[in-house]
């Protein structure tokens, strides 16, 4: 009966402790998403130097559905999702998709350098003091935010796995939305 008892008070102590570690990467998982408020409110506006020269202005956009992604040269993840992001553009560009790339290196000819050896068809933008990614509530890269035509903030990435096709069906479900008010 002794031996029963103790196995049934180890089992339980387990249990307990696997829950415990799974609420514990719950609330990881929840700490590194971005603000989940965020999808439904207006995508707040920006202007920007690209790496190739040009300020680009977020609400020049508006109309088109815009793919705004977030990336790092220190990010690992950060070069498939721009490789990702450049062939979904090249599809779907003739449909009136937008994509733009905010790099948030501190080191702005670090930031450069992983621009021109990572080109897109999309401008690559340069966000060194941080402004659009903290208006974001960007905490981990890559980060990607789906805008709709009417400005309006659909989806939100906090991670890239390639082969993810969430990202095609949300790309067209905006290029379908032909009823938002630009």
């Amino acid at each position: 009966m002794k031996r029963v008892r103790v196995r049934l008070e180890f089992q339980t102590m387990r249990s307990f402790g696997l829950t415990l570690c799974l609420l514990g990467l719950v609330n990881a998982a929840r700490a590194a998403a971005p603000v989940p408020g965020f999808i439904g409110r207006s995508a707040p506006d920006f202007a920007l130097p690209a790496a190739a020269g040009t300020n680009v202005r977020l609400s020049e956009y508006r109309g088109q559905p815009v793919v705004l992604s977030f990336w790092s040269s220190q990010c690992s993840l950060c070069a498939g999702q721009l490789a990702a992001l450049n062939r979904y553009y090249g599809t779907y560009r003739s449909s009136g998709l937008i994509v733009l790339a905010v790099g948030v290196d501190d080191d702005p000819q670090r930031a450069q350098d992983y621009a021109r050896a990572h080109a897109t068809a999309f401008p690559l933008l340069l966000d060194h003091a941080k402004a659009v990614s903290r208006a974001y509530g960007i905490e981990r890269l890559p980060t990607t935010v789906l805008i709709d035509r009417s400005g309006v903030v659909r989806y939100l990435h906090s991670d890239f796995r390639a082969g993810d096709e969430s990202y095609v069906a949300q790309i067209r479900s905006l290029l379908d939305d032909q009823f938002a008010t630009p």
